[in-house]
């Protein structure tokens, strides 16, 4: 890989969904953060983002990616700035666009977790530094790097990989499915009907490979799993979805990832899940916390991916 004093790839460019990156981008940020992981754990201190500042509005609480990104801008010489929506301007009814040219003044990059993805394409289209997607309704895109990192990990390669999304069809898995389409994996998604991918996310990334064999949707949680070398799942009920809880709880029955699940894949499927979890509700306790669980080396890798994704966008 190319040296961190030479990362230009990527500089200056914003990313809302993995649908703005190339292949060939995808794969130079996860080597990238693959060396950043290794030189963190030889405890090598690598600050090429020295005097950069990173701004983190948050709509929406965080426990990975609030944490990840702070430590993360630290770990790479820069500073990383909370900025909650409540108690900015923009809380209080600026717009959007100001918010963006007034940040772009200040700061070399702002990461948002926001409730509308609409609003984040807003505030990309007014501002003149990088924006990164940290969760919006429809992508979670630096989740989904990390889920790559992983898989290269445990996998050795995203070519060819069978990942099996079990439940709710949400910012995860479209993230999932565009990740797939574009790195050549293979995705089964299954869920009940109702709770099904948005169409126009399936026609994206169809558009993105058009291998009629890349991609499966399913209402069948064993069609999905049957020798699938990743097991993935996510809550059924997520931030803003509380009141639907009971309504949830009853649709996705059936649809959580236990012991019998997890025998149907790949003797040596490894079992993802973006977290929080919970136990007893999408994925038994038994698997998460068991010998074929890689969760916490996923949510580690949150840090290095968006290590490498800062580094790549916010370099010189």
């Amino acid at each position: 890989m190319k040296q961190l004093s030479q990362v230009q790839t990527l500089a200056g460019k914003s990313l809302l969904s993995l649908q703005d990156l190339t292949k060939e981008e995808i794969l130079y940020v996860l080597d990238l953060a693959a060396e950043l992981k290794r030189q963190h754990h030889k405890g090598e201190l690598v600050q090429p983002l020295a005097g950069k500042t990173l701004g983190m509005i948050f709509e929406k609480s965080s426990t990975r990616t609030r944490v990840s990104f702070e430590t993360g801008i630290y770990q790479l010489g820069g500073m990383g700035l909370y900025l909650n929506a409540n108690d900015l301007q923009l809380g209080r009814g600026e717009p959007v666009a100001d918010t963006a040219k007034v940040l772009s003044g200040y700061l070399d990059a702002i990461m948002i977790r926001a409730n509308s993805h609409t609003m984040v394409e807003e505030l990309t289209a007014h501002a003149s530094i990088p924006v990164i997607n940290g969760l919006t309704d429809l992508f979670h895109p630096c989740q989904a790097l990390a889920d790559l990192q992983t898989i290269i990990e445990y996998k050795g390669t995203l070519e060819g990989v069978k990942l099996a999304y079990i439940g709710d069809a949400n910012n995860v898995s479209n993230s999932l499915m565009i990740a797939a389409a574009k790195t050549g994996m293979k995705i089964r998604i299954a869920a009940p009907a109702g709770y099904q991918p948005l169409s126009a996310i399936v026609e994206k990334a169809k558009e993105i490979n058009n291998d009629p064999e890349f991609l499966l949707i399913t209402e069948s949680p064993e069609e999905a799993a049957a020798g699938a070398d990743v097991l993935y799942t996510d809550v059924w009920t997520s931030m803003g979805q509380e009141e639907e809880t009971a309504a949830r709880l009853t649709a996705f029955q059936g649809f959580q990832v236990n012991e019998r699940l997890m025998e149907s894949a790949a003797s040596d499927a490894i079992f993802l899940h973006c977290l929080p979890a919970h136990r007893g509700e999408e994925v038994a306790a038994a698997v998460i916390d068991g010998p074929q669980s890689a969760v916490f080396q996923e949510a580690e890798n949150r840090l290095h991916a968006q290590k490498a994704l800062m580094l790549a966008v916010m370099g010189k």
